[in-house]
């Protein structure tokens, strides 16, 4: 396997822009947004805030990123990467929107979906290569060759909204795991529960208790209590007084407010998510009680290699294979100033009271 060593900067020219065709066969729902979608089961699972704090981390890292081009020469000991002028379509795949928005949504579906799906819009009339792009929602895709959360390889049977699209117009992007939305469903699930459950005695704007008949020849049939319990809801929002005779009382549940909030078993649930997602659970905030500039460059380091790795590799090595790039010629995202240490993340040396000079010291 090929050794990637030192880096060198070689000023090859920019490739010739060649006139550009319409990708052939597009097919007619490509671009008709008001038929998007991205789904009942993401729209739940972002829904949840640990998952959509997951999401919205990696996300943002790999829409900020920016695109190196290069070709690799062997010098004898090993592989040098000579950097090339970057193309049109790594400035902005797709040019009616942001290099930012394109990446987000294609990570997005990696993370959620365990794919993602690009429909090539133009191609060079020289190479036939792809020359721009366009994002699509990988809810809206089916697969007919496969039909499990396992992806076994590319798809020669790609449906988009029902239409047929032709597969070398689409560029697959496989994840190397299965998306979130298959192997945490359960964890999802749960958590949503919790968050219903927590629900009814947030919005609740009378104390939970019940109502118990103390005193009377006959007990009460279950649709007088029911009819009873119905009033004294109503009039108990409606107003803080409420009425009672002498044969029912109202009694107050004494239950702790953080058991019927759900506190501990939310705060389970929010771990089990962040193990599902790959996130360290202190980017998420659970179980951590400060966050300082100390820990920024350790933060985004822990981020890019338990988070995004996975997801910035399967974008970089689809996107740099022979039916996009000639061969020998790649892509990667550079990394380096977003993990380099900055001011940001330097803390202000400050001497103690032995070190200080006179006129140091504080008036």
């Amino acid at each position: 396997m090929a050794l990637f060593g030192s880096k060198k900067v070689n000023a090859t020219p920019a490739f010739a822009s060649a006139p550009v065709q319409a990708a052939a066969g597009a097919a007619a729902q490509v671009g008709e947004f008001y038929t998007y979608s991205v789904g009942e089961l993401q729209r739940l699972a972002l829904s949840v805030p640990t998952i959509s704090r997951s999401v919205q981390m990696i996300a943002s890292m790999v829409g900020c990123l920016e695109l190196k081009h290069y070709t690799t020469q062997w010098n004898g000991e090993e592989y040098e990467e000579i950097y090339m002028p970057i193309e049109q379509w790594m400035e902005q795949p797709d040019p009616r929107v942001t290099r930012n928005f394109i990446f987000s949504q294609l990570v997005t579906d990696l993370i959620l979906w365990g794919q993602g799906f690009w429909y090539v819009t133009s191609r060079s009339a020289a190479t036939g290569r792809p020359l721009s792009f366009e994002w699509l929602p990988a809810a809206m895709v089916s697969l007919g060759d496969q039909q499990t959360a396992q992806r076994f390889g590319p798809s020669n049977d790609i449906m988009f909204n029902g239409i047929q699209l032709n597969t070398d117009d689409v560029i697959q992007f496989l994840a190397p795991s299965q998306g979130l939305l298959y192997t945490g469903n359960r964890a999802i699930a749960t958590a949503i529960k919790l968050q219903q459950a927590s629900d009814r005695f947030a919005v609740n704007e009378i104390a939970a208790g019940w109502l118990q008949q103390t005193d009377a020849s006959e007990p009460m049939s279950t649709e007088d209590l029911s009819e009873l319990a119905a009033a004294w809801r109503n009039a108990r929002q409606v107003g803080a007084i409420g009425a009672l005779n002498s044969v029912v009382t109202f009694k107050e549940f004494s239950a702790d407010p953080n058991k019927l909030q759900l506190i501990e078993s939310r705060q389970f649930q929010a771990l089990e998510l962040s193990r599902a997602t790959g996130i360290p659970a202190y980017l998420l905030g659970i179980g951590v009680q400060g966050y300082t500039y100390q820990n920024a460059q350790s933060a985004r380091q822990d981020l890019y290699l338990f988070g995004a790795k996975q997801y910035l590799d399967c974008i970089e090595q689809t996107l740099s294979m022979n039916n996009i790039l000639p061969r020998g010629r790649y892509v990667e995202f550079d990394i380096e100033d977003y993990l380099a240490e900055n001011e940001l993340t330097k803390v202000p040396y400050e001497p103690s009271a032995d070190e200080r000079t006179p006129q140091e010291m504080p008036a």
